[in-house]
């Protein structure tokens, strides 16, 4: 089986292209939504969380998402410490996911596979782009957030132009009626 990654930077529209690859029937895996489960339901993961971040964190058991973003995108080692707790949780999950799964390809949305230096996991990587206004925008519409909240996460992540060259396909997210026929292109390419 093949593991294609899917990456992009916050905003880029990866969910969009994960649901189409997923509505031709390929077997997917977002590891951010899979994470946002896990830190409200893993006992061990929670534990982790709250020993590094105080138990504040969580409010009626539930991780204050808002709160621990504002400390872990002004703090790059604060970052790497909540990314070294979640990870290998996630990792777990997946590798579940993978033994449960026995299909041609599937596809795993990851935001910081180049980040994490991961990408020698993946057979292929689908890079996602948007123009950065767009991007902006829509994180801020989505998460309630300022561009200054949304600038901090952005700059966390790499800029495309450092790992363009290291992806085999590339969509340009900017028209959602080319989109549909990109992820199909590369979804035959892919079954064969």
């Amino acid at each position: 089986m093949k593991i294609i990654g899917l990456t992009g930077g916050i905003g880029s529209g990866k969910s969009t292209v994960l649901k189409l690859f997923k509505d031709l029937g390929v077997k997917t895996y977002s590891a951010d939504r899979v994470a946002k489960k896990l830190v409200n339901s893993d006992h061990k993961l929670i534990d982790l969380i709250k020993a590094s971040f105080g138990e504040s964190i969580y409010h009626d058991n539930k991780l204050d998402s808002k709160k621990l973003s504002k400390i872990v995108f002004t703090n790059p080692e604060k970052l790497k410490t909540l990314n070294s707790i979640i990870h290998p949780a996630v990792d777990i999950d997946f590798k579940n996911f993978i033994e449960i799964n026995n299909e041609n390809y599937i596809v795993k949305e990851a935001a910081i596979i180049f980040e994490t230096k991961s990408e020698n996991k993946y057979d292929k990587i689908i890079l996602v782009r948007t123009p950065l206004e767009i991007r902006i925008e829509r994180v801020m519409k989505r998460d309630n957030i300022s561009k200054i909240e949304v600038m901090k996460r952005i700059n966390n992540q790499l800029d495309e132009k450092e790992i363009i060259d290291k992806c085999d396909y590339v969509i340009n997210n900017h028209n959602q009626k080319d989109l549909k026929n990109l992820v199909y292109n590369i979804h035959l390419e892919l079954k064969s």
